[in-house]
């Protein structure tokens, strides 16, 4: 019971619990129209993620209603999917905009290092 009272411990033994359900549930319940949404959620998602590393990417997404630019690492699961991961940041329009003003200036400044 000691082990249960350390946070961090229940929340990886629910993980790894919780890893091996998912997809005997998805394998399970009508695998047709479970397999259709997430096939059009990947396929959309796709189009708009734009790879800029091994496994970073910028994604343009609708979250609550509002479009956010998401620049972040991804990990992959054992299921093979890939998952937004810790590392990154999110922006909103503006504050893209505004990165992209200031571009010539970074780049500038990466030039005189």
């Amino acid at each position: 019971s000691n082990i249960r009272e350390n946070g961090k411990l229940i929340f990886f033994e629910r993980k790894k619990q919780a890893a091996p359900e998912k997809p005997v549930k998805k394998q399970k319940t009508g695998e047709s129209s479970k397999g259709a949404a997430s096939s059009k959620q990947s396929s959309n998602r796709d189009e708009n993620m734009f790879q800029i590393g091994k496994m970073r990417y910028v994604s343009v997404r609708d979250f609550k209603g509002k479009v956010l630019i998401d620049i972040r690492e991804y990990w992959m699961d054992q299921e093979g999917e890939m998952k937004p991961g810790r590392k990154g940041i999110s922006l909103n329009p503006e504050q893209w905009n505004q990165l992209k003003e200031q571009i010539s200036d970074i780049d500038d400044a990466v030039r005189k290092l």
